[in-house]
């Protein structure tokens, strides 16, 4: 497995386990996630974005590849899962503060 900073390893796992509490407590407490075109903020909503897209997608992130610096960071993962050509390519780009997540943009 490639090395990642503490917060994305963490996020990884909780979101491979499908562990949505978890999920957001990597993030600061008003941390927020773009994915799918919407934004979410705070703890509650990165919850049920995580829960929701769980259940839906049942997906599994691999990690490819890492680059960043200066607490921003783009991971580079395979993700499989229930959904139309899985598995994908994925870019998450992660900005850290204080030793957690304050920004995750998902993109393809």
């Amino acid at each position: 497995m490639i090395p990642l900073p503490d917060a994305v390893a963490a996020y990884v796992a909780a979101a491979n386990e499908h562990d949505a509490a978890r999920v957001a407590g990597c993030f600061v407490r008003n941390g927020t996630v773009y994915d799918e075109g919407r934004l979410r903020r705070g703890h509650a909503a990165i919850a049920a974005w995580a829960s929701e897209t769980a259940t839906r997608y049942q997906s599994v992130i691999a990690p490819a590849g890492i680059a960043g610096q200066d607490g921003r960071h783009e991971l580079t993962a395979s993700v499989s899962g229930n959904f139309p050509g899985s598995p994908a390519t994925l870019k998450f780009r992660f900005v850290l503060r204080a030793e957690r997540i304050e920004a995750l943009e998902i993109t393809a």
